[in-house]
């Protein structure tokens, strides 16, 4: 606790105004300058006017996050290759009480959903974020952003029908997945075409994002022969001076491979039925910058 009760409330709420400002984002360090900014907004609050701290604050970070997505969007047409969002160390702290929540976090904080969610409108994203991910009700969410419930309401409805329409619909055991990873990650760092084949799903597919920062595959790469034969290709050599870590990110296991003790790329898996149908490698630096004491 600080000498200042408005500090404690901002701090109390920092965490559900951080899951929001990222999935809303996307990126790390977007979501970090959302909650700068709403805090600096909150200091300069007359707060005996306030009555619910906690509707006051995701309502400035929901609107300041939306705001930001636009202009985002706008420089969206120059970006080089694909995109992926900025990886997300999972570390939920006291917004995910029991097992349950925990898992729901998880799933909206996927590379799979975070991915379809960049295909949403600002407002879309906003109700899918605030209803799907922290159970907001729909007349709070209306508040929040000065709609009407029937307008959040069909809002909601299209973005989880778009969202369910295009992510992976599968539940996969934590330790299996962490088994295929690793599994995956031999075959790969050895450029063994054979280990790969099998653990690739035949229309398994290769998302690279280099953000023309570094040497990246600038398109997606479909067919188990051509990802196996494009990792195999970008395999290490003798003598590389690399290293693995395996973590926890965006609620699942991910890999870091770090250069000469820097990251150099971080690859996630989506798996389905014991075989991987989807590859993810996040190598622009700037997207990794934060994991670098990791």
């Amino acid at each position: 606790m600080t000498a200042d009760p408005a500090t404690d409330v901002f701090e109390e709420h920092r965490p559900l105004l951080t899951g929001v400002a990222y999935r809303m984002l996307g990126r790390v360090a977007d979501a970090e300058d959302v909650v700068q900014d709403a805090w600096l907004r909150w200091s300069r609050a007359d707060h005996a006017e306030i009555r619910e701290p906690r509707a006051y604050l995701v309502r400035i970070t929901t609107r300041l996050a939306i705001d930001r997505l636009r202009l985002a969007r706008s420089r969206a047409e120059s970006y080089v290759g694909p995109w992926l969002p900025e990886p997300c160390l999972t570390e939920y702290g006291d917004t995910a009480p029991d097992a349950a929540d925990r898992a729901v976090l998880a799933d909206s904080v996927s590379l799979a959903v975070l991915v379809v969610l960049e295909s949403l409108s600002p407002l879309e994203r906003a109700v899918f974020v605030l209803r799907e991910a922290f159970g907001f009700p729909y007349a709070e969410i209306a508040a929040l952003l000065d709609r009407g419930e029937p307008a959040v309401r069909q809002l909601a409805g299209r973005a989880r029908r778009h969202v369910d329409e295009r992510r992976p619909r599968y539940e996969v055991d934590p330790a299996q997945r962490r088994e295929l990873t690793e599994r995956f990650l031999t075959a790969a760092s050895g450029g063994d075409l054979d280990g790969l084949m099998s653990v690739l799903a035949p229309d398994v597919r290769l998302v690279a994002d280099g953000g023309g920062k570094v040497r990246s595959a600038l398109r997606i790469v479909h067919s188990a022969d051509k990802v196996a034969r494009f990792l195999a290709a970008v395999a290490p050599g003798a003598g590389a001076d690399l290293s693995v870590r395996v973590l926890e990110a965006n609620g699942g296991p991910a890999a870091l491979v770090l250069s000469g003790g820097k990251p150099d790329s971080l690859f996630q898996l989506d798996v389905v039925d014991g075989r991987v149908t989807s590859v993810y490698i996040q190598r622009n630096p700037d997207k990794l910058r934060h994991l670098a004491d990791r």
